[in-house]
């Protein structure tokens, strides 16, 4: 059975639930260390990669070297920020998200392109974009297609509406089964009001989403908050669980 630990509790850089409708903090996704069978997999890797590193070593014994794979739930920088720390992992993303998400990249440096826009006597300005996207889509080229699993008891679950391509990851675990969110779900909050996020590709799916997961699972790692029981599928009572903890 696989083993889950959060790494790092991420922030939402607003939270609408807070009455928040603009950028008041740096945002950064929840982190996850998962092994199982002789895979070591970090989701959504949110923080800086000195930071990383720092969490890396407060809840584990795991190196950056000693992971195998990156998983990440949806291509929005602040959930990958920190993914070149694992420069020797496998990266991998929804084939859903790389596509959805490589198209418009690969059509907006292609347009640049063709305007001149990345010519050495361009713009300062437009050099500077065209540097991003080139970074952009050399990033996402890193990251292959995800299979439907990544190892023994670590299964893909597409969670689409925060963004097109959006999959969490369905872990069964010894309290039940357990859910990596991504920002499907973002905070307990949500959870509790039936929330889905304000800020997504399509409201109806993430509506869908956000009832799927609620569904199904006994245990939620929302995209922004800790491991919390499902209140609605709840299997035991008593005291949080807290960052570090492992299933």
């Amino acid at each position: 059975m696989a083993e889950v630990s959060v790494i790092s509790i991420g922030a939402m850089s607003f939270n609408e639930l807070w009455g928040e409708r603009e950028p008041v903090r740096t945002g950064h996704a929840t982190t996850c260390l998962i092994r199982a069978s002789d895979a070591v997999i970090v989701v959504d890797p949110g923080l800086p990669a000195v930071a990383l590193e720092a969490r890396l070593g407060e809840r584990s014994t795991i190196r950056p070297s000693d992971v195998t794979h990156v998983f990440l739930t949806s291509f929005r920088p602040d959930v990958r920020r920190g993914i070149e720390l694992f420069d020797q992992a496998e990266w991998l993303i929804s084939a859903a998200e790389r596509e959805a998400v490589g198209v418009p990249l690969a059509s907006d440096l292609k347009r640049l392109a063709e305007a001149g826009e990345l010519e050495d006597d361009a713009e300062p300005e437009s050099r500077q974009i065209g540097e991003q996207l080139k970074s952009e889509v050399a990033l996402l080229q890193r990251c292959r297609a995800a299979p439907d699993s990544l190892a023994p008891g670590v299964d893909l679950f597409p969670l689409p509406g925060a963004t097109v391509g959006l999959t969490g990851l369905l872990i069964p675990s010894n309290r039940g089964d357990l859910l990596i969110c991504g920002d499907a779900v973002p905070t307990a909050g949500h959870v509790e009001l039936g929330r889905a996020p304000i800020r997504c590709a399509d409201a109806k799916l993430a509506r869908e989403s956000l009832r799927e997961a609620i569904e199904i699972a006994d245990l939620l790692i929302p995209g922004r908050d800790n491991l919390m029981v499902n209140p609605v599928r709840r299997l035991f009572s008593g005291p949080s669980l807290s960052s570090g903890s492992s299933l």
